[in-house]
């Protein structure tokens, strides 16, 4: 069964620190680009970063992050434990959602642009967790 699971999540204080796993299993993970994304209530998925396939043609492992992150979240893989990680620093209110990881089987580059040319919610992507809720809150 192909399945992707979230964990990690949970209540941090601005200025806090989590990371996020997402696990594969029943597919090799590092042959799929992978995404992160969160919904916060009411509002419309988003994707947040993403990174390149392990066997990527011209740009292997490469991440992107959405402009409202960037500079305080890292995305990175471990291939070992079919695993993609967010780790995310300097946490702040807005930041609060579910965060979900997505896979998609593809070989080219994968940016925030790329995952935006898709349609909400789905993007396109072939298989998704069910999320992780991230509350940033005093």
């Amino acid at each position: 069964q192909l399945q992707l699971v979230e964990s990690g999540g949970g209540l941090v204080q601005p200025g806090g620190s989590l990371r996020l796993s997402c696990a594969a299993s029943g597919f090799t993970l590092d042959r799929y680009a992978v995404g992160w994304f969160r919904q916060a209530p009411g509002e419309e998925r988003e994707p947040v970063s993403s990174i390149t396939s392990s066997s990527a043609i011209t740009s292997a492992d490469t991440p992107d992050y959405a402009d409202s992150v960037k500079g305080r979240f890292t995305i990175f893989r471990d291939n070992s434990k079919e695993t993609v990680y967010l780790q995310m620093n300097d946490l702040k209110p807005e930041d609060t959602a579910v965060y979900f990881c997505a896979a998609l089987r593809w070989s080219l580059d994968f940016t925030i642009a790329h995952i935006k040319s898709g349609q909400s919610p789905n993007y396109a992507m072939d298989h998704w967790g069910k999320g992780s809720l991230v509350t940033v809150s005093s």
